[in-house]
């Protein structure tokens, strides 16, 4: 007799193998990191920017799903729109038939970037981010693609050549035609422009490595340029856009500028259903699909479906009634000055920057000999550590998850629910300021972590 699908019994018979069934099946170096870092936790629940374990213990989420929770989980009207969505039976992804859905979402979208007419759906931001590069050189006539160093626009083939981190792009040349630029290079991007056959220029307006904004007036002036050589700016928002920086795109921090091809994903999917859009402009679609016999040559088999479209839908409705993007700027703004407080207290902690809910702290070499000499021994085995020794304690003693900026960085990056309030970013605070403080008092758990970090950094190489 066959038996009936019941997923609650399924994970009630078989959740507590989760790390075994990693390790066996999917990247077995996951579980062996999280094991090592002392992250192998077992979640139960969650809602909003909290987790909660088997045992009822709080945690408090900086990291939301590296920024994909910008509503945090489980919002009731992001659910609820699920729920009806699934509930009306809609004939989805027919691909014979206009249904009102994705339009709706595109009109909605393209209403926070008037300059743009037109939006391609996807399934995540390195599709939307594959779509533009596309997009781009077919309607520049042109191949190269600009990057900035320190860039990270997605893994796949296309998206991973503009990826400025050598670790990701090691092993998986050739790649698409590509030329790194420093961020906010004016002379360097001058320079490439000249020799003609540049098709585009993408850039985050925030890099999520290190957290580092473009300099003030780089993206307008980087625009001039671009249209003068007649080469297209694109826009990289997946992590910044949707109110994360507080403002609808990060781009808008600065009067003037207007991408010619906008790439967002992650928030826009409310944590539920994977969803990437590229915003652009009407002659750059006209030219990709400039006839009937065009009229798939890029497509995607899930891209604006119903229930992606509902979650997207569902999102801008809560961040317009809720004013998510006011109280990520003024929420951001005061955990950002509270942390800049701390620089000038503990020498280990060398800069807070960033904007909104996007805000980097780095870490840096100490003026005390016997600091300094805990902090060499770290470099010394791997650049990062430091920072990890940070982010282990946080969680374990302090039950908040964040996350080291990048490899080899001496930088944690807060990306939290959007919906924070001050009472986490309050309790951020306090607990980061416990951990410096038993840092720069020699603390012993979390110099002896330090220890095992090393010996596992040497044990790598």
């Amino acid at each position: 007799m066959t038996k009936e699908f019941d997923l609650a019994a399924l994970l009630a018979e078989r959740g507590a193998e989760r790390y075994e069934l990693h390790a066996r099946h999917l990247n077995h170096q996951l579980p062996r990191m999280l094991h090592t870092i002392g992250f192998d936790k077992v979640y139960e629940r969650a809602e909003g920017a909290h987790f909660w374990d088997a045992d009822g213990n709080d945690y408090l989420d900086m990291l939301a799903g590296f920024a994909v929770m910008g509503l945090g989980r489980h919002h009731p009207v992001v659910r609820k729109a699920l729920h009806d969505v699934l509930d009306a039976s809609l004939a989805d992804l027919t691909r014979f038939d206009c249904p009102p859905l994705p339009g709706l979402l595109a009109e909605k979208l393209l209403s926070y970037s008037p300059h743009l007419d037109r939006v391609f759906f996807g399934n995540s931001g390195t599709e939307a981010v594959e779509t533009a590069l596309k997009f781009a050189r077919y309607a520049t006539g042109r191949q190269r693609i600009l990057y900035c160093t320190h860039a990270f626009h997605g893994l796949t083939a296309g998206s991973l050549s503009v990826n400025g981190e050598d670790g990701f792009r090691k092993g998986f040349a050739p790649l698409l035609p590509d030329t790194a630029i420093p961020l906010g290079d004016l002379d360097a991007l001058a320079r490439e422009l000249r020799k003609g056959d540049v098709a585009a220029l993408i850039v985050e307006p925030v890099q999520g490595k290190g957290v580092h904004e473009a300099p003030p007036g780089y993206l307008l002036a980087a625009q001039e340029l671009l249209h003068r050589h007649k080469a297209l700016l694109i826009a990289d928002e997946v992590q910044t856009g949707l109110g994360r920086t507080g403002k609808f795109y990060a781009y808008q921090h600065e009067d003037g500028v207007e991408p010619d091809l906008v790439c967002v994903a992650k928030a826009l999917s409310g944590g539920y259903v994977p969803v990437g859009a590229t915003l652009g402009k009407d002659w750059i679609f006209q030219k990709v699909y400039s006839s009937m016999d065009r009229v798939q040559v890029h497509s995607a088999s899930f891209g604006s479906n119903a229930q992606a479209m509902a979650a997207g839908l569902a999102v801008l409705s809560v961040m317009e009634n809720e004013e998510i993007v006011a109280n990520a700027a003024a929420v951001g703004e005061r955990l950002k000055s509270r942390l800049a407080e701390l620089v000038d207290r503990y020498e280990l902690l060398a800069d807070v920057r960033g904007r909104g809910l996007m805000i980097g702290i780095e870490f840096g070499r100490p003026r005390s000999l016997r600091l300094r000499s805990r902090w060499t021994m770290l470099q010394a085995a791997r650049k990062g550590l430091f920072a990890q020794m940070v982010v282990v304690p946080l969680l374990q003693r302090h039950r908040i998850l964040t996350q080291v900026s990048g490899d080899h960085l001496e930088v944690i990056k807060l990306i939290p629910p959007l919906i924070i309030d001050t009472d986490d970013a309050d309790r951020f605070v306090d607990a980061f300021t416990e951990v410096m403080e038993d840092a720069h008092n020699g603390g012993g758990l979390m110099w002896d972590f330090g220890k095992t970090l090393v010996k596992q950094a040497v044990a790598n190489r």
